[in-house]
C-alpha cells in the first residue's frame, strides 16, 4: 500500500512518497522494504506550441535540451474536428498496435502507467512500440505521467489495479487538456486532448468527468484512409458473448493453465510444438519427450484449433483409437473449397468430405499396413503459447462473388503457407485487394467458427510481382529486413571508406595484433562473393611440416558490446542469402568493405595458425589478432583453375596446392572417425544481367576446392571451440548435433530393406555412414545420392547452446564426429561467430570479457535467438530459389529425369535433381478422368488402370515428367508443375 510521508491533507503538494512491503524469508524472518517515489513538475508535455515547459526543463552536461515531438499542426479529423494529439489506453495497444503505425496516426501520447502496462502484457508489442517512439517521424511521445506531481494519482482502498490505472490514464489526458489551455492562452492555438479506449466503462467514466473521448473505431471512421484503418483493427475487440450467440460450440474447451501444468508434470498431459503435415491438414503431429515417435493428431476436433508452430499440451488416447500416419494426401483446398465466410452460417466442425477421407483413413489403419505398429495418437486440450505472426496471403474470390461497393464483408484469406489455415477477415476493402498479396494478422479461433479470424494489416502489391513476392518470402520466414536505423549507422567508423589500418607502429589499436602481412594469403569464396569472412595460407617450415592460417574478418574491431549496432546484429542474427538480394547482419560498411578480406587492401584479422605434419596431424595450434594482406580473392572455380594449371608454380599457388593436399587428408580422418557425408539437393539460378530476371538453372558443381575451404574452416571452429571451453567452462558459446532418435529411421530402413534388400545402421555416425556408403544400385548412379538426401532428413537439427547447459558427452557434433565444436569462421554473417571472437580474445589475453557474456541465462537467449534467425534463415533461402526457379521456368515445357521420394494412395512425390525440386503428382491428374489405382503399402508400389493398360510404379524408382510453370490456384504461387512421361522406361503416353 502507497501511502504519502505525512497526512495527505498536509502533503497534497509534496513531492516524495513512499512505499513498504514486508517479505517473509524460508527461516520465517520478516524484512521491511521501503521505496521512496519522488515527484517532479519539470516533466514537460512536449507539445511544440509550449513555451513555458520549454523554459522549465534543465539540459545536460553541456546544456543540450531534447526538442519537443508534438506537433504545433496537429491532425484535423472528421470525428475531433479540431487540431489534437491522442492519448490511446493500454487495450488499444494491445489490439490495434497495427492501426497506430500506419503513417496516418501521428502525434500521440503514450502515458507512463500505459507503457508500463504494455511491457507487462506483451514484450514484442512494447518493442513495437518503443520502435515507434525511437522513429521521430510519427511523433509518439512518451510523457511519465508517474513521475509528474498533477497527473500521479494514489490507489484508493478497494480499487483495482486495472481501475486505478484507468483513472490514471485520465488525469494524465486531464492535466494535458488543463495545461494546453493555458499554452492556448500564450500562443493563440488550442489543440484538444483526446483519449482513445476500447473500454467501455473507462470511457463512460471519461464522458462523465468531463474528458473528451472515443474508442478506435469511431476514432479513424473519421480519417481519409478509414477503410484501411477500419479493417486493420482486431477482431478480439467484437464483444464474447455476440460471438457465442452466432452459433453453437464447435470445437472442445481448453484446459485451464492450472489443470494443464499439473497434469504435464504427472505425465498424465504432454506438451510440445505442433506441426502439420504439408500433406495433409487434418494430419498434425507433436514430439514430446515421454515417446520415442511422434504422437499423432488427427482430425479438426483433435487438433482444436492449433495452428503450425504453437506450443500445446494434449492428452494420449486410449491404444485402441491410436492410428497409422496417412498414406492419402488431403488438401484443404479440395475440401473447404465451397465454405462461406460469413460466420452466421450454422457450421459443423468437418465438412461431409473431410469426415469421409478420415473415415477411408480410419478403414486404413484397421487394415495391417506396413510392418510399423499404429503410432500413439493424442488430442489438443490446451495452447501454452501462440505462435501467431503476420501472415502473408491472397483474398479467396469464391469467398465474396459479388465485389463491389464499400460495405463491409467477410472473406477468406489463403496463406501462402499450406500448413497454415484459411483466415476469416472483415474487410470494406474487398474489390481493392483482389490479386494482391496481403499481410494480415490472425487475432482470435473461437470454439464457435471452423477458422481463425483476423485482420488486415497492409498490402504488399500485386502477387506475382517480384517486389511483393520477395517482401512476402521475408515476412513468412521473420527476416528482419528494415533498413538500419541511424543508431546504428552512427556507430560506424567516422572515416567511412576511408578508414585505413594504422601504420604507426605505436598506434594503440596494433597492440598485441601479430603482422602477417607478408604472408601470401588468399581468399575462396563462391563467385560474385563481396562479404569475404575468411581468407588462407600455408608454406613450409623447415623440419618439414606445414604452418596452415586461417585469418578471420576481425568484426568485434568494429562491433563493440553492448552498443546499437550490437544490439542489431544479435537481434538479425544472420545475414540472408536470396536469389537476387542479401539482408545484411552488418551495415554494408562494415560487411562489404572495412571488415571484408578484400585483395590488395590492409584489414584486420583473426587468425589462427596451426603447425601440422605431412600426415595431417596437428602439432601445435595459436591464435592471435592480426594483420593482413590479402594477395588474390579466388572464386572457387578459379582457384581449382590456377591449382590444375601446372604452368603455375607461383608460391601462391604452391601454397593452395598444400592446402588442398592437406585437406584431403584432414577428410580422410574426419571420414575415419565417423563423420557423415550427406546430401542436399543445390541448384543456381541464372539470371539476366540488367534485370536479374531469372532464365534457367543449373545445378551447383562441388569442386575440391569447396572441400579445401570446408576442411579449414571446420578445423578452425574445432580448434576455437576447445579454446574458448577450456577458458569459459560454463559459458562457452558452442554448436551440438545431437544423435537423431532410432524411430527417425525407421520408415527409411524399412523402405531400403522391402524395395533394394538393403540394410541401414543407426548404431553410431561411422556406422551409418559406412552403410550409406553401400546403399548403391548399380543400375542408378543417383541412387546413393538420393539415399543420403532421405537420411539427411531424418537428422535433428544442429543447435547453439551455452556450454554450462549441457554435460561434456552432450556438446559432440554427430555429423561432423567431433567432439567439440563452435561457428567462429564467419562474423561478418553471424551473430554467433561475433560472440566467440569475443570470447576468444579474452581467453588469449587480447581484452576482457565484456560482462553480459559471463551470464550463462543471457546466453541462453541469444542461442535461441539466433538458432531461430539460423532456421529461418535457411527456409528464406529455399523460398527464393523456388520462387526463381518457377520464374524461370516461365512459359517453358521440358522433359526431366526424376525419382520417386514418397508415394501416397492418390499421389506420387517426384524430385528432379535438375532444378532440385520435389513436386507432386495426383493420381486425379493423371487422366482426364481419375484412373483406378491401388496402393501396396507394404512394399511402397502404386498401381494405376491407364487408358492405354496398368502401369506400376515404386519408391525410388526412375521416371521421366513434364516439367512446366503453373500458377498453384489455391496459394497464387508460380511453382514447377510435373506430369509423368514415363516410369522405369515405359512410356505412359
Amino acid at each position: 500500500m502507497t501511502s504519502f510521508k505525512r497526512s495527505f491533507g498536509d502533503s497534497c503538494g509534496s513531492s516524495e512518497l513512499s512505499s513498504k512491503v514486508f517479505l517473509r524469508s524460508s527461516k520465517g524472518k520478516c524484512t521491511k522494504i521501503v521505496r521512496e517515489l519522488y515527484l517532479r513538475r519539470d516533466i514537460p508535455c512536449s507539445s511544440k506550441l509550449c513555451t513555458r515547459c520549454l523554459m522549465d526543463i534543465k539540459g545536460d552536461s553541456y546544456g543540450r535540451k531534447k526538442p519537443f515531438v508534438l506537433s504545433s499542426n496537429a491532425p484535423v479529423n472528421g470525428t475531433i474536428k479540431v487540431p489534437h494529439y491522442i492519448v490511446p489506453d493500454t487495450n488499444v495497444f494491445l489490439h490495434c498496435m497495427d492501426v497506430l503505425e500506419h503513417a496516418a496516426i501521428t502525434d500521440v501520447i503514450i502515458l507512463q502507467t500505459v507503457l508500463d502496462e504494455v511491457r507487462a502484457r506483451s514484450l514484442p508489442l512494447y518493442n513495437r512500440l518503443r520502435a515507434l517512439v525511437a522513429s521521430g517521424e510519427k511523433r509518439f511521445y512518451v510523457f511519465h505521467n508517474e513521475f509528474r506531481s498533477e497527473t500521479y494519482v494514489r490507489r484508493e482502498p478497494g480499487e483495482t489495479i486495472n481501475d486505478r490505472n484507468d483513472r490514471a490514464v485520465r488525469r494524465g489526458v486531464q492535466w494535458y487538456h488543463e495545461h494546453l489551455k493555458e499554452v492556448a492562452s500564450d500562443s493563440g492555438k488550442s489543440i484538444a486532448v483526446v483519449m482513445v479506449s476500447n473500454d467501455k466503462g473507462n470511457l463512460d467514466k471519461g464522458k462523465r468527468e468531463g474528458v473528451t473521448c472515443c474508442n478506435i473505431k469511431e476514432y479513424v471512421s473519421g480519417m481519409k484512409s478509414s477503410d484501411e484503418l477500419l479493417d486493420m483493427i482486431s477482431t478480439a475487440l467484437e464483444n464474447e458473448n455476440a460471438k457465442i450467440a452466432k452459433g453453437d460450440m464447435l470445437y472442445p474447451e481448453y484446459y485451464s493453465m492450472s489443470k494443464m501444468m499439473t497434469g504435464v508434470k504427472a505425465g498424465t498431459l504432454h506438451q510440445g510444438k505442433f506441426n502439420i503435415s504439408p500433406y495433409n491438414f487434418l494430419e498434425g503431429s507433436i514430439h514430446v519427450p515421454s515417446f520415442d515417435r511422434p504422437l499423432l493428431i488427427l482430425g479438426r476436433e483433435n487438433i482444436n484449433r492449433s495452428v503450425h508452430g504453437d506450443q500445446v499440451v494434449v492428452r494420449v488416447l486410449p491404444k485402441d483409437q491410436w492410428k497409422h500416419p496417412s498414406s492419402k494426401i488431403i488438401e484443404e483446398e479440395t475440401m473447404a473449397k465451397n465454405d462461406n465466410p460469413e460466420v452466421e452460417q450454422f457450421e459443423a466442425i468437418e465438412t461431409e468430405q473431410e469426415r469421409k477421407a478420415l473415415i477411408d483413413e480410419a478403414k486404413v489403419s484397421q487394415g495391417a499396413i506396413g510392418e510399423g505398429k499404429p503410432q500413439p495418437t493424442a488430442r489438443v486440450v490446451g495452447v501454452i503459447k501462440r505462435n501467431w505472426r503476420y501472415y502473408v496471403g491472397h483474398l479467396d474470390r469464391s469467398s465474396a462473388p459479388s465485389v463491389g461497393g464499400r460495405s463491409q464483408r467477410n472473406v477468406f484469406l489463403i496463406p501462402m503457407d499450406k500448413k497454415i489455415p484459411k483466415i476469416r477477415l472483415r474487410t470494406r476493402q474487398a474489390s481493392e485487394l483482389f490479386g494482391k498479396r496481403i499481410v494480415v494478422s490472425i487475432d482470435a479461433w473461437d470454439r464457435t467458427s471452423r477458422y481463425p479470424s483476423g485482420h488486415f494489416v497492409r498490402s504488399l502489391g500485386e502477387v506475382e510481382t517480384k517486389e511483393a513476392e520477395t517482401e512476402a518470402l521475408l515476412l513468412e520466414w521473420d527476416v528482419q529486413y528494415r533498413p538500419f536505423p541511424r543508431a546504428v549507422l552512427d556507430c560506424l567508423p567516422k572515416e567511412g571508406h576511408e578508414w585505413r589500418v594504422p601504420q604507426d607502429p605505436e598506434d594503440p589499436r596494433l597492440h598485441q595484433r601479430t603482422d602477417y602481412r607478408g604472408l601470401l594469403v588468399c581468399s575462396i569464396d563462391p563467385p560474385g562473393c563481396q562479404d569475404i569472412d575468411d581468407a588462407l595460407h600455408a608454406n613450409r617450415m623447415p623440419n618439414g611440416n606445414y604452418e596452415v592460417g586461417v585469418h578471420i574478418a576481425d568484426v568485434t574491431h568494429f562491433v563493440k558490446p553492448n552498443t546499437a549496432m550490437d544490439d542489431e546484429a544479435s537481434v538479425r542474427g544472420t545475414t540472408v542469402y536470396l536469389v537476387d538480394k542479401r539482408i545484411d547482419m552488418l551495415p554494408p560498411l562494415l560487411g562489404t568493405d572495412l571488415c571484408s578480406l578484400k585483395p590488395c587492401v590492409e584489414r584486420f584479422a583473426f587468425s589462427v595458425i596451426w603447425e601440422i605434419t605431412e600426415s595431417g596431424d596437428i602439432v601445435g595450434t595459436k591464435f592471435s589478432k592480426s594483420m593482413i594482406k590479402s594477395r588474390e580473392a579466388f572464386s572457387y572455380e578459379q582457384a581449382q583453375l590456377r591449382i590444375d594449371d601446372k604452368s603455375r608454380n607461383d608460391e601462391l599457388t604452391q601454397g593452395m596446392r598444400t592446402l588442398l593436399m592437406l585437406s584431403k587428408k584432414l577428410r580422410q580422418k574426419r571420414m575415419d572417425a565417423g563423420a557423415l557425408n550427406l546430401a542436399s539437393p543445390e541448384v543456381r539460378i541464372e539470371t539476366e544481367s540488367e534485370t536479374s530476371d531469372p532464365i534457367d538453372v543449373k545445378t551447383k558443381e562441388m569442386l575440391e576446392t569447396n572441400s579445401l575451404v570446408e576442411e579449414f574452416m571446420l578445423l578452425a571452429n574445432i580448434s576455437v571451440a576447445g579454446k574458448i571451453y577450456e577458458a569459459f567452462s560454463q559459458t562457452a558459446l558452442l554448436r551440438r548435433h545431437g544423435a537423431p532418435p532410432a524411430p527417425n529411421f525407421e520408415e527409411l530402413q524399412n523402405q531400403l530393406r522391402v524395395t533394394r534388400g538393403l540394410t541401414l545402421h543407426t548404431d553410431s555416425s561411422k556406422a551409418l555412414a559406412d552403410s550409406l556408403d553401400r546403399c548403391v544400385d548399380p543400375s542408378n548412379p543417383y541412387f546413393n545420392t538420393l539415399v543420403r538426401i532421405l537420411a539427411t532428413r531424418c537428422m535433428v537439427s544442429a543447435e547453439y547452446f551455452c556450454s554450462g547447459t549441457h554435460g561434456y558427452p552432450e556438446f559432440r557434433h554427430y555429423g561432423l564426429a567431433s567432439e567439440i565444436y563452435t561457428h567462429f569462421t564467419s562474423p561478418i554473417r553471424r551473430y554467433a561467430d561475433v560472440v566467440a571472437h569475443r570470447q576468444l580474445a579474452a581467453a588469449i589475453g587480447y581484452e576482457p570479457l565484456h560482462p553480459t557474456l559471463h551470464s550463462k541465462a543471457k546466453l541462453e537467449n541469444v542461442c535461441g535467438n539466433i538458432n531461430n534467425r539460423h532456421r529461418n534463415a535457411q527456409m528464406a533461402g529455399r523460398a527464393s530459389v523456388e520462387y526463381h526457379v518457377g520464374q524461370a521456368l516461365r512459359g517453358k515445357v521440358t522433359e526431366e529425369e526424376g525419382y520417386l521420394m514418397r508415394i501416397f494412395s492418390n499421389g506420387l512425390v517426384v524430385f528432379v535433381p535438375r532444378f532440385g525440386v520435389e513436386g507432386l503428382i495426383r493420381v486425379r491428374d493423371l487422366a482426364p478422368v481419375e484412373p483406378k489405382s491401388e496402393f501396396d503399402a507394404e512394399n511402397y508400389r502404386l498401381t494405376v488402370e491407364g487408358s492405354t493398360g496398368s502401369w506400376s510404379v515404386g519408391l525410388f524408382d526412375r521416371v521421366v515428367v513434364k516439367v512446366m510453370d503453373d500458377m498453384e490456384e489455391h496459394t497464387g504461387k508460380r511453382k514447377i508443375k510435373m506430369t509423368l512421361v514415363s516410369v522405369e522406361g515405359q512410356k505412359l503416353v
